[in-house]
């Protein structure tokens, strides 16, 4: 009989970093010869049950590609999937957002058009919460609670993370959980560098809330504090790499999470050279639930000591 998922699912931040400084090709996936072809979601697929989708929050998804992702992936693997940035940012809002519109400009029609492709992942039980990332600069106040209610019941039925990242959020720590209680969506807890303007959260405060609500999402950022603001290229702000110190309030909030038979969704986006999919994995051995297929050699040269909690592959056994 197979086994019951675990209530726990950990995954990477999207799984296509193919060029610049921090690819994972060759690193995370093996080596390709030149003309072949090599499916990367198929492959990562084999070693996590989740992923959250980066790409959509980019451009427009279509149920092509949806339903080519469901076709490349097992029964029970699950999309978590990101809102496009219209639905999320304002136009002109700077990312740290002192000054400038908060409230992006859209209506039901944009947000059908967003949810419509996502039909194949719906269909076959693949798709898991939606993500609405806000950007720094997206403070609280009359206007943007409005927003966030609408945005919330345009989305009604389906499970929203929502996260925030200005410190006016957890100042209003109370009216907000309302609000996404109302609606039954989750807080997500973001682990960032921390700044004077950073949301005030922690993992003991989000044990307390997901000891109280059905399901949780977190987000492991990486701590680039140098490279936040103004990173030479953006994937340097994704440059870091937890400690097993680091990773185990997480582990921690996640078995609790998993001994009160909740849900909790937690991806690494510091995908940086692969950073992320060694702390998953980690993770995921913390909570006795190791990934099973291997990696390449390559990837335990990057990462040594990775080889506790994963299978590398043996060079010789590489084309």
């Amino acid at each position: 009989m197979p086994r019951t998922p675990p209530l726990v699912a950990i995954g990477t931040s999207g799984w296509h970093y193919p060029r610049g400084r921090g690819a994972w090709s060759g690193i995370v996936y093996p080596p390709v010869r030149r003309g072949s072809r090599f499916d990367e979601l198929a492959y990562y697929a084999a070693r996590f049950r989740t992923v959250e989708v980066n790409v959509s929050f980019y451009r427009p998804l279509s149920e092509a590609m949806t339903r080519g992702w469901v076709e490349r992936t097992p029964d029970g693997f699950t999309f978590a999937v990101k809102l496009h940035q219209t639905l999320t940012h304002a136009a002109g809002l700077a990312p740290r957002g002192a000054e400038g519109p908060q409230v992006p400009d859209v209506d039901a029609a944009e947000v059908a058009s967003f949810l419509a492709p996502l039909r194949p992942l719906e269909d076959a039980d693949r798709l898991g919460p939606l993500l609405a990332q806000f950007p720094a600069g997206f403070h609280a106040s009359p206007e943007t609670f409005a927003y966030l209610e609408w945005l919330l019941e345009a989305l009604r039925d389906r499970p929203v993370a929502v996260e925030l990242r200005h410190r006016s959020w957890s100042d209003a720590r109370g009216d907000l959980l309302r609000l996404l209680d109302a609606a039954g969506a989750a807080w997500v807890l973001i682990d960032e560098p921390k700044f004077s303007s950073s949301v005030y959260q922690g993992v003991e405060l989000a044990r307390a809330q997901i000891g109280e609500r059905p399901w949780g999402y977190v987000r492991l950022h990486g701590r680039n504090a140098a490279q936040w603001w103004d990173p030479e290229t953006s994937e340097d702000r994704y440059d870091y790499l937890y400690s097993e110190a680091e990773l185990m309030p997480f582990a921690d909030l996640a078995e609790a999470a998993q001994a009160l038979g909740r849900k909790l969704y937690l991806y690494a986006n510091n995908h940086f050279g692969g950073k992320a999919v060694a702390n998953a994995a980690q993770l995921r051995a913390a909570l006795d639930d190791p990934v099973t297929e291997p990696f390449p050699p390559a990837f335990g040269d990057r990462f040594p000591g990775i080889e506790k909690v994963v299978r590398i592959e043996r060079r010789d056994t590489l084309f």
